[in-house]
């Protein structure tokens, strides 16, 4: 493993990776500070380019967008009440009413040093953890992996859209899907109805890019939100940078929020959304002067921004080790690797591990280049808020056409593209969420397959062999009823909660 890190450290260096990694951190602020535009959409949209580069330089640049996105969404927040992302909701509490003051500047340049110190943290703890938890994976067998895969999608399913159900129901829709094609374990066709296009499954990438990319344009010209049209910002009146003591006075909430962002990142399917917020509460109830909070406080934007781009590191943990995308950006990420040839699961690091520790080597220098690059683009990105959605819009549809083409120069995969876009939009429409269904999609086959080879190993007497033979994998199954029933009864909290607060209807009380 040492031997593998010292390659990695030396792969890491290449001048090819630093440019490719700052135009993606460049096109993730780019993307994040104009309203509208999720850091989702833009790591679908430009997901093909990384497939005509090395993994080494491909990779790197998918994480600058990333990471660029991720912070970019600050912008807007501060200077007009648009969250970028839903990861800056939180940085709208105090950004608005500190650009109010004058303070502006001090609020993009905290945002800025309280994200890359976040990120910069998130991602030395991934490599320190990253080895030993990758050991423990290769020691993880088909029992384990199943129940943990199964998990790890009630969760993501329960936590997804805040519905159960609706969360299920879309996992259920992506498992079936991803049956599509040719059957794992006896390379059997099923679901194809004879058409020779799906006898090879789903295409992953017209998907990606169906789902995440089509339901935001479309929505986006639907919607067509006068802020970002016409409003314009006066960076004369954005004030002073931010001053050393200031920076200091908030080190101790920055420091907090990165712990709460690293733990979080390691949980499949929480996010940096909840991290931020989560992170500024614990800044509200830790800090000794409160009611300054939500009224142009310095503290809130450090907490949330350190909180939510902590994630970013550790949410790659599960994905790297077992295989498993914590949220939408890192399903995207696992179809990078998937394109590159590379298979993330406990494998990965026996049979490519000098380039795993180098893409992770890349992500710790991309804050250092981010750091350079946020300072001195801060005044650019803050005119960008304006831009004009009739500009962006038709070049962002043309790349998600043609990267949907590129790939495989199959014209199957364009039908692909515009089914899973309309199915993506009606699902945004009904609220459902279709982070389960991706992942189940993405998951499915590693399921299927190990539960095939759980049910060979167990023979005729299953419960002896889980529970004697292999007990974690015992315990670990006990707990998918365990989390259902935990999940199912938060929901019903929450709809008689709903029920109790609802307002009567008119002529309510009379009727009593």
């Amino acid at each position: 493993m040492w031997e593998s890190f010292l390659q990695g450290f030396v792969l890491s260096f290449g001048w090819k990776i630093f440019v490719m990694m700052g135009l993606g951190l460049l096109l993730g602020v780019l993307v994040g500070a104009l309203p509208g535009f999720t850091t989702v959409m833009a790591m679908a949209i430009l997901l093909p380019v990384s497939f005509f580069l090395e993994p080494i330089i491909g990779i790197p640049f998918l994480i600058g967008v990333y990471k660029g996105g991720i912070y970019g969404g600050s912008i807007p927040a501060i200077l007009i009440s648009i969250p970028g992302t839903g990861a800056s909701v939180a940085t709208t509490f105090d950004g608005p009413a500190l650009t109010k003051k004058g303070q502006g500047r001090k609020a993009m340049e905290m945002a800025l040093f309280a994200s890359v110190f976040g990120d910069l943290s998130s991602d030395l703890l991934t490599l320190f953890l990253i080895g030993p938890i990758a050991l423990i994976a290769l020691k993880v067998g088909p029992p384990e992996l199943t129940a943990v895969v199964l998990l790890s999608l009630i969760v993501i399913s329960a936590t997804a859209s805040g519905s159960l159900v609706k969360g299920l129901i879309m996992g259920v829709i992506g498992l079936l899907l991803a049956m599509v094609g040719q059957d794992p374990l006896g390379f059997m066709q099923r679901f194809t109805f004879d058409i020779f296009a799906v006898k090879a499954g789903i295409p992953l990438l017209p998907m990606l890019i169906g789902v995440f990319a089509v339901p935001e344009i479309l929505l986006s010209v639907e919607k067509e939100m006068a802020g970002y049209l016409s409003d314009k910002v006066d960076l004369s009146k954005i004030g002073e940078g931010l001053k050393f003591a200031e920076f200091r006075r908030c080190f101790r909430t920055i420091l907090r929020s990165t712990g709460i962002g690293s733990v979080l990142g390691a949980c499949p399917g929480v996010g940096q959304v909840v991290a931020a917020f989560v992170g500024y509460a614990a800044a509200k109830n830790a800090s000794k002067h409160p009611e300054t909070f939500g009224k142009g406080e310095l503290e809130g934007i450090a907490a949330a921004e350190a909180a939510n781009n902590a994630v970013n590191g550790p949410t790659l943990v599960p994905l790297l080790t077992l295989g498993i995308p914590g949220d939408n950006i890192t399903a995207i990420m696992l179809g990078a690797f998937i394109a590159q040839g590379l298979r993330p699961g406990p494998q990965l690091f026996a049979e490519h591990g000098p380039l795993v520790f180098g893409i992770i080597m890349a992500m710790i220098w991309a804050n250092v280049l981010f750091l350079v690059l946020g300072y001195l683009t801060i005044p650019l990105f803050s005119r960008i808020v304006t831009m004009r959605k009739s500009i962006l819009l038709p070049l962002i549809a043309i790349f998600a056409f043609a990267g949907s083409y590129v790939f495989r120069s199959d014209p199957f995969d364009l039908l692909v593209l515009v089914v899973f876009g309309g199915f993506g939009y009606i699902c945004k429409k009904f609220q459902f969420d279709v982070s389960p269904m991706v992942m189940a999609f993405i998951l499915e086959p590693i399921l299927e397959y190990s539960f095939g080879q759980t049910l060979n190993m167990g023979g005729g007497n299953m419960a002896h062999y889980l529970f004697i033979e292999r007990p974690a994998a015992g315990i670990l199954f006990l707990l998918i009823p365990v989390v259902s029933f935990f999940f199912w009864r938060r929901t019903m909290k929450q709809r008689h909660k709903r029920a109790v607060s609802a307002p009567l209807p008119k002529g309510g009380e009379e009727s009593k």
